[in-house]
């Protein structure tokens, strides 16, 4: 089996350029990477590198093992993180981003069984917008973050390692007493003459009620325009119009209001942790699907 050190130190040799460059990153002697260097020529029974000039250059064989080599210490790597993490479960804090809609829904019953599953982590829990959220994530004020994104708005995963934790469906929200109310199932042009209240600032389940409404041959007709979901779920729930949102959204159903059509509507996933959200009918509502087609998405 070959020496994991000695493949360090080639994979050193050979990004640094010289015997010289891998001996003051390990803090070796240049003679003790030489030595090493032999040992695992001898090991695998061929030359591993060539000396030109202006330092040391691998072979081909040099090359294979190289790539080897990075890939066995990342691998090494990722091992001790784990470990290490699983060792900080016992004690410590952890930082979680979330957004308002999943904050208002069921992150709490996560954050209650985390505290019981682990009593003395301290959990300290932000709540905003997306592009704040990724901005905290990337300079480091959060260990971790729940995102979400619409197939036409990906999330770059060049900037994190992202984890889909669920897939969640819009809902077609509508009052109690609305002719709509009654049916199993609601196709998304049977809504064309409605009065649709949408998010305000250009949210994106804005851009997701035109899309669906094109999609069924039809432009929305805008009647008001809400700041959060809370105000939209109190606008329907007296008549002013109806409206889409995430299931998690309203997962509290408001007085007056019939719960959330569910179906085949567009879809968000849901990233980092958490299970996925159920929905239970309120007071006299029903949980009826909208047939919206469905959209990929993840935490808002």
């Amino acid at each position: 089996m070959l020496d994991i050190k000695r493949l360090q130190i080639l994979l050193a040799v050979v990004e640094g350029g010289s015997v010289t460059a891998a001996a003051d990153e390990l803090f070796y002697t240049p003679s003790g990477v030489s030595r090493q260097l032999r040992k695992l020529e001898e090991e695998v029974g061929q030359p591993l590198l060539r000396r030109r000039a202006r330092g040391m250059v691998p072979t081909d064989a040099g090359h294979v093992l190289a790539g080897h080599a990075r890939s066995i210490l990342r691998q090494m790597d990722a091992a001790i993180a784990d470990l290490d993490q699983l060792a900080g479960l016992k004690s410590g804090g952890l930082s979680l981003g979330t957004f308002p809609t999943l904050g208002g829904s069921f992150l709490p019953l996560v954050i209650s069984k985390f505290r019981k599953l682990y009593p003395s982590i301290k959990l300290d829990v932000r709540s905003t917008r997306l592009q704040e959220l990724m901005g905290l994530l990337s300079r480091g004020e959060i260990s971790l973050g729940l995102l979400w994104e619409y197939e036409w708005m990906p999330l770059d995963r060049a900037d994190f390692e992202l984890t889909t934790l669920f897939t969640e469906p819009t809902v077609l929200v509508v009052g109690a007493d609305h002719p709509l109310a009654q049916f199993e199932e609601v196709d998304m042009a049977a809504t064309a003459s409605e009065q649709w209240i949408v998010r305000a600032n250009m949210h994106p389940v804005a851009e997701l009620l035109e899309r669906s409404c094109n999609a069924a041959g039809f432009s929305p007709k805008i009647s008001f325009q809400a700041n959060d979901y809370q105000e939209a779920q109190a606008m329907v729930s007296v008549g002013l119009g109806i409206a889409l949102a995430p299931q998690s959204a309203v997962m509290n159903p408001h007085p007056g209001g019939q719960d959330p059509f569910t179906g085949p509507g567009r879809r968000r996933q849901k990233r980092r942790s958490g299970p996925a959200p159920g929905s239970s009918p309120g007071p006299g509502g029903k949980c009826v699907p909208d047939a919206a087609g469905r959209h990929g998405q993840d935490l808002d």
